[in-house]
């Protein structure tokens, strides 16, 4: 009975070579994508039934072509429109868990057929858009059944796809269609394709998806493809930041920050390549941050190259917190001496005159919709930072007393709306350094000594400092004694 369907279908596709399109050939073709989705028809369906169905999408695709160079009557190509996502529709069902069917329509050539339609699709100015858009949908979807868990077919669309076509694809004015672009677009990428992307003729395609990314955030696909694929190449990370605009890379660096958060912190897949670009781009442009207290360019070039900054730090922030294969960090050259020098200079621009970096007391507008600082928490994070780097780590607790930023770090612990948690960090990178460095000790013990002011912050860091044998002692206390 089902053999006997397969031939009456496989003929009745073949009929309509022989015939102008019409309204009934599109019920033909209904019929063809409802048989597909019984598993046993699918798995029983003629290679001719294929090759008639390849047959009807090519003729269909040359007269849209025609069609689409002249002005006439656009009836008929809304028909043509219906018929060809029909056909896509059951070339999308054929594929489904049939390893068969995909190789089948591979071999008999699908794949350049349906891209060069595609295209056309995306690109033609033919008025019929609805008609147009659902075509899309349907050709991109059988792209993806196509491609999924079958080798030669990714290889075959990304051959045939990359860049340009992809392109055009993730540009598309239907937000379906370039999610669906977005899963053939994952579905192909491993390794060696994204080393492909990272050439600089190609970085396009990787600057449209992280475009997407920032401006469609609910397209899971592309966030998908940043994190799984794109983070994990440290020459595509490199190449898509310099290619970006300040705000594109917060985008970037946001994902970074968010998959270091989320993965297993040994499994997250960053590579150690990746940390030392995020340090390197720091320790380069930290001091945009500085300019937001004088506004000596425009305000929102300024604000936007600042934001890559805190962006930055942020990163670095969690890349030391206890994630042992980013730990190399506290050896990365100047990064140490860079941000106790911009802590430094924060924190002197701050007291010089009120601006941004300035303390502040105003805990009310804490969690409000008010016009909140860019650089809230910056501080804060900038002492988190410090403390990271010198977490069991004599060299660094060393520089930091050469530096001076024991008392600057002191000077830095007193509660701040406009640094959330900067005394709980405070209290952090002071324990650190003071950690099994005695000299780090006896220096902040003098501090104590030369005067009473002192005392409420070191209390406040939870130590006090006590004579004994004529020498001085750092003891840890607790903060309610």
């Amino acid at each position: 009975m089902a053999a006997e369907s397969n031939q009456d279908i496989s003929a009745s596709i073949g009929g309509l070579l022989n015939e102008k399109p019409r309204a009934e050939h599109l019920q033909v073709l209904k019929t063809f994508t409802a048989a597909l989705r019984d598993r046993e028809y699918r798995d029983a369906v003629e290679e001719q039934a294929f090759s008639s169905l390849l047959q009807v999408l090519t003729r269909l695709s040359g007269e849209l072509q025609a069609a689409g160079e002249t002005s006439e009557d656009l009836q008929p190509v809304g028909l043509q429109l219906q018929l060809t996502a029909e056909c896509f529709r059951a070339q999308r069902n054929s594929c489904v868990q049939s390893t068969r069917n995909q190789s089948l329509l591979r071999e008999l050539g699908f794949i350049d057929v349906s891209l060069k339609l595609l295209r056309f699709l995306q690109n033609t100015h033919l008025e019929s858009t609805d008609g147009i858009f659902e075509t899309l949908r349907c050709g991109i979807q059988f792209l993806g059944n196509l491609a999924v868990g079958h080798q030669m077919c990714k290889d075959d669309i990304w051959q045939l796809s990359f860049p340009s076509i992809f392109l055009e694809l993730l540009g598309a004015k239907d937000e379906k269609a370039v999610n669906y672009a977005s899963m053939v677009l994952h579905t192909c990428l491993d390794e060696a394709k994204v080393e492909d992307m990272s050439a600089p003729q190609n970085i396009q395609l990787a600057l449209r998806v992280m475009e997407l990314c920032r401006t469609q955030p609910d397209l899971d696909w592309t966030v998908l493809i940043a994190t799984q694929h794109f983070l994990k190449s440290s020459a595509l990370v490199e190449n898509m930041y310099t290619g970006m605009s300040h705000l594109e890379r917060v985008t970037l660096l946001e994902l970074l920050f968010a998959q270091l958060r989320e993965e297993d912190s040994e499994e997250c897949g960053v590579p150690p390549s990746v940390a030392r670009f995020v340090a390197h781009s720091f320790q380069t442009g930290c001091g945009a941050v500085l300019t937001l207290a004088t506004g000596t360019a425009s305000s929102n070039e300024v604000l936007q190259e600042a934001l890559t900054v805190i962006s930055l730090l942020d990163v670095l922030c969690e890349m030391t917190s206890d994630q042992k294969q980013f730990m190399f960090l506290q050896d990365h050259p100047d990064l140490l001496p860079t941000t106790v020098e911009l802590l430094k200079q924060v924190h002197t621009i701050g007291k010089a005159s009120k601006n941004m970096f300035s303390a502040a007391q105003n805990f009310s507008s804490l969690g409000g919709d008010g016009d909140s600082s860019p650089v809230i928490g910056f501080k804060a994070h900038l002492i988190r930072l410090i403390g990271n780097l010198c977490y069991s780590n004599t060299n660094n607790q060393n520089k930091v007393r050469e530096l001076e930023g024991l008392p600057l770090i002191l000077d830095n612990s007193n509660i701040d709306s406009n640094n959330p948690f900067i005394s709980q960090w405070a209290i952090f990178a002071i324990r650190n350094l003071l950690e099994n460095n005695v000299q780090n000790q006896e220096l902040v013990a003098e501090l104590e000594r030369r005067g009473p002011a002192d005392y409420s912050a070191l209390r406040e860091l939870g130590f006090m400092v006590e004579e004994r044998g004529g020498g001085l002692l750092l003891k840890t206390v607790r903060k309610d004694s």
